[in-house]
């Protein structure tokens, strides 16, 4: 599985508050980008694969749900994981 328990630790230690923090904005939009890159590396791979489609604009959706929260509460947390995880704005 592309997601081990060691990757997501690593994931919530470098973005979250802490390192158990798995429930900050921060973390959890860090978690959705490292899996929208996977999902779409696989839809290069595999075209016709609408599953997958679907699944992967229902994350990106939820993503940005995040990030428009983020911004309409803190907009330096939001300049600061834009920054940090290279997204568009």
């Amino acid at each position: 599985m592309y997601l081990t328990p060691e990757i997501k630790k690593n994931i919530f230690a470098e973005h979250g508050t802490k390192e158990t923090d798995t429930g900050s904005p921060e973390s959890q939009i860090a978690l959705f980008t490292h899996r929208i890159s996977h999902l779409t590396e696989h839809l290069k791979r595999n075209k016709k694969d609408k599953n997958t489609q679907r699944s992967l604009i229902l994350m990106v959706g939820k993503r940005r749900k995040l990030l428009n929260y983020l911004k309409d509460n803190d907009i330096e947390r939001y300049r600061a994981i834009i920054k940090k995880l290279k997204l568009r704005k």
